[in-house]
């Protein structure tokens, strides 16, 4: 550029100094006209591009500060840039920190939940345990009720009986001074129930000894004074078969269906299986006081047979009728339950039969089972819920007489006799066998 500059100034200084001679002579000649003409058509174009070299000069001069402009503003934008830059990374710090308080927070709250849960589940089984606390409790003040009734119940009847004789009178009035004691001895059981009632912590130990001081009034009431009273088995009905009603303490009057037809007179009929009526499919509370129709299906109830068998030795019948109409029985010589705080357990004695096994002997010393009571030595199952019915399960063996009707009711004799007609019966050990 600089250049062209300098090459229009000496073009411009020839032609001031050609100009300058022209006009010195006075008479141009026509050969220095066809000289000069070219050269002002060479200044004009050096004039042309002189006026074109300042045109672009200034506007490269206009376009470097057009570019300074811009590179200033691609400056500020930078630093802008940078500064969003910066608070963006201080955002994304932010963040991440977030998201870390947030896991903590999460952390917490799944250790929050754990706990809620674990409490929960202690909540559950303090609950069952209250629930079957409480059971227990309403178990023993049906007890306590059904003491009361039979004290009642005496009473009523020795007001009412006129029947009997100066001697009975005399041995009534030894009665009535025995029931007195007795009441006494109940009012201190009921002592002992108040405090039962008072807490769940001791009710196993309390409801133990409540238990011994009714086992103790129990033995101070002869037994013989007793069945003079009321009989307490239905040997007093001789050869009559049919229903009866029996006294028994701790029980009062109840209802029995007596046998004398099977194996001679005197004989309790605790269970029965003879049309399939009746589900055995029951639970504790229903087995404990008992269920059915004397007419067919039925069983007496864990109470009544342990009250019974506790008054003195019984012997236990079993009548089995297989489906072609053969019959078979079993016989064990010392016969008894516990009472429900040791679950019912039960005692057989000596077996003899006829061609068939002692199929229950493994039930003996096991306590009861329901399906919602599971007392049998099996680790994986409730045989009551197993087999659908309540027994004296060992690890769900065999023998077992409450089975449903049907193909599951069987016995044991080399091989497997299907049931279809079974009856339990008991009787005093003592009684005379006709």
């Amino acid at each position: 550029m600089d250049g062209i500059k300098f090459n229009g100034v000496l073009l411009l200084m020839v032609l001031q100094i050609f100009l300058v001679a022209t006009t010195t002579v006075d008479e141009p000649y026509e050969s220095d006209q066809r000289t000069v003409k070219p050269l002002l058509d060479i200044i004009r174009q050096v004039r042309n591009k002189l006026e074109q070299s300042e045109t672009k000069e200034k506007q490269i001069s206009e376009l470097n500060s057009d570019l300074m402009e811009k590179y200033h503003e691609i400056v500020r934008i930078h630093e802008t840039f940078m500064k969003e830059a910066a608070l963006l990374n201080e955002y994304k710090n932010k963040v991440i920190k977030g998201d870390n308080d947030l896991q903590l927070c999460q952390n917490k709250v799944d250790k929050s939940e754990s706990t809620i849960n674990s409490q929960q589940n202690i909540i559950l089984k303090l609950k069952e345990q209250l629930t079957d606390r409480s059971t227990y409790l309403e178990n023993c003040q049906i007890q306590l009720k059904s003491f009361n009734s039979s004290l009642i119940e005496k009473d009523e009847y020795i007001k009412n009986n006129t029947e009997h004789q100066r001697t009975l009178e005399l041995e009534l009035e030894k009665s009535k001074s025995i029931l007195i004691n007795h009441e006494n001895d109940i009012q201190l059981s009921r002592s002992e129930i108040n405090k039962l009632n008072s807490t769940s912590k001791n009710i196993r130990e309390e409801q133990k000894e409540i238990q011994l001081k009714l086992t103790e009034i129990e033995t101070k009431l002869s037994q013989s004074e007793l069945n003079k009273l009321n009989p307490t088995t239905c040997i007093p009905f001789g050869e009559y078969s049919g229903v009866n009603q029996l006294n028994v303490f701790g029980i009062g009057l109840f209802n029995v269906l007596c046998d004398s037809q099977l194996a001679g007179p005197g004989w309790i009929v605790i269970q029965q299986r003879v049309g399939g009526d009746e589900n055995f499919n029951r639970d504790w509370a229903t087995y404990r006081k008992g269920f059915g129709s004397f007419e067919s299906d039925f069983f007496l109830g864990l109470e009544k047979i342990h009250r019974i068998t506790s008054l003195q030795r019984f012997e236990l019948y079993i009548h089995l009728v297989d489906e072609n109409g053969r019959t078979y029985y079993a016989r064990y010589d010392d016969f008894k339950i516990s009472d429900e705080y040791n679950g019912y357990a039960l005692s057989l004695g000596e077996f003899s039969g006829t061609r068939i096994f002692d199929d229950i002997r493994k039930s003996e010393n096991m306590k009861f089972s329901t399906f919602d009571h599971d007392n049998d030595k099996n680790d994986y199952d409730n045989c009551a819920d197993l087999y659908e019915s309540g027994w004296w399960y060992n690890y769900c063996t065999r023998g077992y007489l409450n089975a449903p009707y049907g193909p599951d009711l069987l016995w044991f004799d080399y091989k497997f006799i299907v049931l279809k007609e079974v009856k339990m019966l008991i009787r005093p050990k003592e009684a005379i066998k006709k």
